[in-house]
């Protein structure tokens, strides 16, 4: 059997810009297929029985709403079937989720989602994170800090077409707004508003450290936080996706969060990276915080196991030492390695984004259990922090 052999050619820079080029067409052609009529993403929609399980309400009750009358009623489907909108959706947990809704002398709680290594779901936790509170009646900012813009993408967002370098957070680093209010623009999805990024963003990591030195009073690590202080006051929670490394961007968002997630695979490869990424944030944030005589703290840190392969053997050794390493900050839920994520990732979309009708159900309520437990451990936290927030005001 002859083995086909791959041409020995040399490669220019114009060849790698026809490239680039190749690639962005077929991009642009793929998410024309996927996103059609209109090349933008479409919100799903609510059955009953989804809606009830989202507000916590038993069947009973649930038929005690609708005809009461006082919430959206949705829409009648063939077979006398109701399906609701995400906007109909939002309501009937603001309604009736109205004990778990942000106090109004609260602010929102930042999250930062980060990890040192690529392809660790973190920008699919970033962004399930952000459907599931939403789906539960809170209103999120999303902002994306990785110049690569995965988490815009997944938004329906391409970075290099759709998204002007005004429109990111670079005015912010240049110093040109002070405020992101200026960034903030509306997703498909209800509740969820988005800072998107394009790899214009690079600049950031020279616009930053030049600041630092011609700058007497600049601390480029807080941009970031002091950019986000108006926002606090409009949105319940705030989610930080950032880049694969300790770039200037990324520690903006680790000092400008109250809450840090990570997912992690059982792997000892991204355990061991994962230990590298603390040393380096440790190192940090002594040199940046503890030094200057200042102090920073979070409300959680979470270590949540993702991409978990049931089949490897290996990964069970790896989840011993995960748990001996960080205890009690991982998750007691781990993110199945499924098709669904994979799939749902292909579609520019997540398991929120994905009609049950078209995949496996077993699959896919492994997926979609495993994230809504995800959703439900982290809202108690915001819970407990916007408590901690409300005793600090009167001061216990």
């Amino acid at each position: 059997m002859s083995i086909k052999k791959k041409p020995v050619t040399r490669v220019t820079l114009e060849d790698l810009i026809a490239a680039s080029n190749r690639v962005g067409a077929v991009i642009e052609s793929v998410r024309g297929t996927m996103l059609a009529p209109d090349a933008r993403k479409r919100p799903p929609t609510f059955s009953t029985n989804q809606v009830a399980t989202i507000c916590g309400l038993e069947k009973a009750q649930m038929d005690y709403r609708v005809k009461k009358g006082d919430l959206p009623l949705g829409q009648m489907e063939t077979g006398h079937r109701r399906k609701f909108t995400l906007e109909d959706t939002r309501a009937w947990a603001q309604s009736t989720r109205s004990r778990f809704m942000r106090p109004e002398n609260a602010e929102a709680i930042t999250i930062a989602v980060a990890n040192f290594k690529g392809g660790v779901t973190k920008t699919t936790t970033a962004v399930t994170l952000a459907q599931g509170l939403s789906l539960r009646g809170h209103k999120v900012l999303v902002i994306d800090t990785d110049p690569q813009g995965s988490m815009t993408t997944l938004f329906g967002l391409l970075p290099d077409v759709d998204v002007a370098d005004e429109q990111t957070i670079l005015s912010l680093c240049y110093g040109t707004e002070v405020s992101i209010d200026y960034a903030i623009t509306p997703t498909y999805w209800s509740g969820i508003d988005i800072v998107p990024a394009n790899l214009a963003l690079y600049s950031a990591e020279f616009a930053l450290p030049s600041r630092q030195k011609s700058e007497g009073s600049f601390e480029f690590w807080n941009v970031l936080n002091n950019g986000i202080d108006t926002a606090r006051t409009k949105y319940d929670v705030i989610i930080l996706d950032t880049s694969p490394s300790l770039s200037y961007l990324t520690v903006n968002a680790l000092l400008a969060a109250d809450g840090l997630i990570m997912p992690l695979p059982p792997s000892t490869l991204d355990f061991t990276s994962s230990g590298q990424f603390w040393n380096l944030f440790n190192d940090l944030t002594a040199n940046l915080v503890t030094n200057r005589g200042k102090t920073k703290s979070f409300d959680f840190v979470d270590v949540l196991l993702a991409r978990v392969d049931a089949n490897d053997a290996s990964s069970s050794v790896v989840r011993e030492w995960i748990t001996a390493g960080y205890g009690n900050m991982v998750l007691p839920v781990e993110i199945p390695k499924t098709s669904l994520t994979a799939s749902a990732s292909a579609e520019f979309g997540t398991v929120y984004d994905t009609d049950p009708a078209t995949i496996n159900a077993r699959t896919y309520r492994r997926a979609f259990d495993a994230y809504e437990r995800v959703v439900e451990l982290v809202e108690e936290q915001i819970l407990t922090a916007w408590n901690r927030q409300i005793g600090e005001q009167h001061g216990a």
